[in-house]
Formats: C-alpha cells, sequence, structure tokens
C-alpha cells in the first residue's frame, strides 16, 4: 500500500508538471476554444483530413479546404469530391510524409507537397486563416483546391494493379491495397533471409576473426534489412496514414538497432579494456570497468528513447523539461534507490573491496562476487548469497582480508613453573636462531620474548609477520613454526605447561569423624 501511494503521488507530480510545460497543456479558456476538427496546425490538419477521408467521411474532410471562393450551394457536393482527390493524390505520392509537417500553430503558409506537371511545380500548401469566431485553424489553400484536378491526371492507378486480381486491389487497409501489405511482407521476408546469407559470407571470409565480429552481426543485420525495407516500402506506394504508421515502426526498430549495436560495442571495448589490464589492475578491470558499462548503457538508452520520440515528431525539449520536474517526484519517491545507486559510486570511488576480494562486513565473511548499481552480492564460506544494498554496504565497517601486505604469526607459550632460567634463556636463544634463520618471515629487533610469571606458568611471546599473501603458503610455514617450536622446547629440557588437579586426603584432626582434603593445581 505505501509503495502504491509513492507511486500515485509521483504520477500525479508529473502530469502536474506536464500539465504547465507542455505546449499542449493549455488554459481552461483556450481549452473552451479548441478546434473541434483538429485544425491547429499543419500536421494536425492533414492528420485529421486523412482520417477522415479514408473513414469515407468527405462531409467532413472538405471542411480542411479552404472552399470561400467556391459558391455556397457548390461547396458539399464539390468539396466531398474534392476532398476524395486530394486525399488520393497524397496517398498515391511516396514523397509524401505526414511526419515531416511542423507541429507549431505560429506561421502564415506552408508547403505539403509538391507534383511536376507539364514540366512546371505545382504545390499543395496550407494557409493559416481566421475564422469569423475568431479561431486561427488551417486549411488547403484555395490555390492548391483549383490545381487538383491537373494533378489528379498525373497520379492515376499503377501498371500493377491493372494486371491483378480485383480482390488484391479492392480489399483495403489503412486505405491500402491488400497487394502492397502481401507485397510489402514478401519485401521482409526476402530481406531478413538476404542479411542471414550475407551475415554467414562475412563469416567465412577467413581473415577476419568470427568470433570478434559474431556479437556485431545481429545489430547490423536489424539496421540492414530496415533501412533496405524503407527503401523498397516505396515500390509499392502505402497510403499516407500507412507511410507515417509505418515510418513511426521503421524508426522504432532502427534505433532499437542502434541501442543494440552501441551495447555490442561496449561489451567489446570493455572486454579489450580487461584483458589490458587484467594483469596490473586486476580489481580495477573486475569491479569499475562492468559498472561504468552499465551506466553508459543507461545513458545511450536515455538518448536513443529521446531520438524516437524526436523522429516521431515529438518536442523532445518540453518533454524532457517535464519530465525533469517529474524526475524530482520520483528521486522523492525512490530515495532508497538514490542511495543505492550513490553508493554503488562510493563502493567504486573508494574501492574498499573489488570483485574477488575475501573480506569481512558486520558478522559475515565472504568473497565479493558482484558490485552492481543497486546492491553488491557477497558468496559467503557457507557457499550462500549474500546481497547487501549499496546504501548500507558503503556505511560498514569492512575487513578486506585480501589487502594484507604480510600476516601476523603471534604466539605465547606456557612453559611449566619448574623451568629454570637457564633454560628460558636456551629457549630463546634457539627460537630466535630459527626464526632469521627463515627469509619468509619478519622478525624485528625482538620476536621472542619473556613477558612474565604467571600463576600456574612461565609466558614466552612470540611476535612476527609471514611474509606472504597466499593463504596456502602461510599455513604451511605456520606448521612447520609450530613443529619447530615443539622442537626447541623439548631440546631446552623443559615442557608446556597442562593445568592439573590433586586431592589430597588427610586423617581428620578436628574431632568432627570427616576427612580434610587439600587441593593442589599446577
Amino acid at each position: 500500500m505505501k509503495n502504491a501511494r509513492i507511486v500515485l503521488c509521483f504520477l500525479l507530480l508529473s502530469l502536474g508538471a506536464a500539465a504547465q510545460i507542455l505546449p499542449t497543456a493549455k488554459p481552461a479558456a483556450a481549452t473552451a476554444n479548441k478546434d473541434p476538427l483538429d485544425r491547429d496546425s499543419p500536421q494536425s490538419t492533414v492528420v485529421a483530413f486523412l482520417e477522415a477521408a479514408h473513414a469515407k467521411d468527405y462531409n467532413k474532410a472538405w471542411r480542411y479546404l479552404d472552399l470561400r471562393s467556391m459558391p455556397e450551394e457548390q461547396r458539399l457536393k464539390g468539396g466531398a469530391e474534392l476532398a476524395r482527390e486530394l486525399a488520393t493524390i497524397l496517398d498515391r505520392d511516396t514523397r509524401f510524409d505526414v511526419g515531416n509537417l511542423s507541429r507549431d500553430p505560429q506561421g502564415n503558409r506552408t508547403i505539403v507537397d509538391t507534383f511536376q506537371v507539364g514540366g512546371k511545380p505545382l504545390a499543395i500548401d496550407l494557409v493559416r486563416i481566421t475564422l469569423k469566431s475568431g479561431l486561427d485553424v488551417w486549411l488547403f489553400s484555395s490555390d492548391s483546391i483549383r490545381r487538383i484536378p491537373l494533378i489528379a491526371q498525373q497520379t492515376n492507378n499503377s501498371v500493377i494493379e491493372r494486371n491483378l486480381p480485383l480482390p488484391l486491389v479492392n480489399l483495403q487497409l489503412i486505405d491500402t491495397p491488400l497487394w502492397c501489405w502481401i507485397g510489402m511482407a514478401l519485401l521482409a521476408i526476402v530481406l531478413v533471409v538476404f542479411s542471414k546469407w550475407l551475415s554467414a559470407l562475412v563469416l567465412w571470409i577467413p581473415r577476419w576473426n568470427p568470433g570478434l565480429l559474431k556479437p556485431f552481426l545481429g545489430p547490423l543485420r536489424m539496421l540492414l534489412t530496415i533501412s533496405l525495407f524503407r527503401a523498397g516500402m516505396e515500390w509499392f506506394a502505402p497510403s499516407a496514414l500507412a507511410r507515417l504508421y509505418l515510418g513511426r515502426l521503421l524508426a522504432l526498430l532502427f534505433f532499437v538497432g542502434v541501442f543494440w549495436l552501441c551495447a555490442v560495442s561496449i561489451d567489446a571495448i570493455m572486454r579489450h579494456l580487461r584483458t589490458r589490464l587484467e594483469a596490473s589492475h586486476r580489481a580495477f578491470s573486475y569491479s569499475v570497468l562492468p559498472l561504468t558499462a552499465r551506466v553508459v548503457k543507461v545513458i545511450v538508452f536515455v538518448f536513443i528513447i529521446a531520438a524516437v520520440l524526436g523522429a516521431w515528431g515529438y518536442n523532445t525539449t518540453t518533454l524532457l523539461a517535464g519530465l525533469g520536474i517529474g524526475g524530482v517526484a520520483l528521486a522523492l519517491a525512490s530515495q532508497k534507490t538514490i542511495e543505492n545507486l550513490f553508493g554503488s559510486v562510493a563502493v567504486i570511488s573508494d574501492r574498499p573491496v573489488s570483485v574477488g576480494d575475501f573480506c569481512k562486513f558486520g558478522s559475515t565473511t565472504g568473497t565479493v562476487e558482484d558490485i552492481g548499481l543497486r546492491s553488491t552480492r557477497i558468496r559467503t564460506l557457507d557457499r550462500t548469497l549474500v546481497t547487501v544494498p549499496n546504501g548500507s554496504f558503503s556505511t560498514m565497517t569492512i575487513e578486506n582480508f585480501d589487502r594484507k601486505d604480510k600476516q601476523l604469526f603471534h604466539v605465547t607459550l606456557n612453559l611449566r613453573r619448574n623451568t629454570t632460567p637457564d633454560q628460558v634463556r636456551t629457549l630463546l636463544q634457539s627460537i630466535t636462531k630459527l626464526l632469521k634463520a627463515n627469509p619468509k618471515l619478519e622478525t624485528g629487533a625482538l620476536p621472542v620474548r619473556f613477558v612474565g610469571i604467571g600463576a600456574y606458568s612461565l609466558d614466552v611471546e612470540i611476535f612476527i609477520y609471514i611474509r606472504t599473501l597466499d593463504g596456502d603458503e602461510f599455513m604451511r610455514i605456520q606448521q612447520d613454526l609450530f613443529l619447530a617450536i615443539l622442537d626447541a622446547v623439548h631440546e631446552a629440557g623443559t615442557a608446556l605447561a597442562v593445568p592439573t588437579q590433586a586431592t589430597i586426603t588427610y586423617p581428620n584432626t578436628n574431632g568432627s569423624g570427616a576427612p580434610l582434603a587439600l587441593q593442589e593445581r599446577q
């Protein structure tokens, strides 16, 4: 319930920010005067006109034409026919793209499409006029209306349709004949097969490294197929709205391919850097490089989204501004996530641990397996996987065992109380001699010292460092030292103290009839 309330607050704040920033969000007074036919900008006028024409609602479609010069009694019939012919003209021109038209309501005149008739260019354009109600709307100009019959003569049906069965021509989807959709589907299949064959040919070339090229072939095949399909789509001349929808779909797929190619390239660069740095900077290559790759991919993904929205005709500047205000609400709703993200930056920059390090944090001991954007994963000695949020991990006291420069050997020998001073001196000399003779040991000035007389033993302390970071080598050297020390104790004629307890019973001397006991400990 708490998470649901947080998400709801974020959505409300984002919508409120968008309502203040995006140009489509207007005050209530302006909304009340909005044109019901959506003729506010060049693009909205043409899209609404084509939708009405494709729906065969020509009585609505002619209202997007400036017919003020036509007698009022002829507008209903003549305007509907002109609207039908204009929609047909725009649908048949493969160069026309609705997405290229401006979404800005400001301006006076804009060209929609141009045609060559009799060697002369004829333009279809829009003009901005003010209605009697005071609304500013965009309409197809009266000059364009007069040119419609001339242009229609030059855009008759293709030769292909004249030789096809009528069902393939008459059945239409988004005002595009069925044969066009079948042809475009077959073209897509052919291009997919061709790109697959071409990639196999590239891998067959002996001079090129297949292992290096193979990750790049997938995105390159996708980009090649989309580009060739976009060029081949013009042969089938789909309607203007169909071209708009297909163009947006192809733009989305194209940028998905671009992101795929960028991701593969980033992975290849990171692999190359890891190979170069593994010998000298192994910890850096296994900790910093993976996190850097993830951050770069996220940045590229954000830019790809902006590019897709821009290709679809949206104003990315105002959209990103609205998302910026919504991002403040998102940050408030996901404080823990942001904390973990900055925690990962702290772990990577400060580098208390790296991937592969054996460490102790809190009461847990294990090997670091991964440092991600949100959490760090550690494999414990029990072979379980512990996931710690980076926000918490960056504040913990961490003991990194792999950062030792040498390992401590600290032992206290408890000699028996009956050990003589000469035996102690002999033992100190013999142990010191064997320690200094081993080059793997860092002994210092006084590695072996007589530190005290205890209640039950004489205490000798050994304090040295073993010059190794290998755990197995440390255990082997430690084992040899223990055996050598036991030999030295034996050769000195003494032994290690062992706690003992004896009970001595004396005859009863107090007249109570119970024995007296005296306990002795060593």
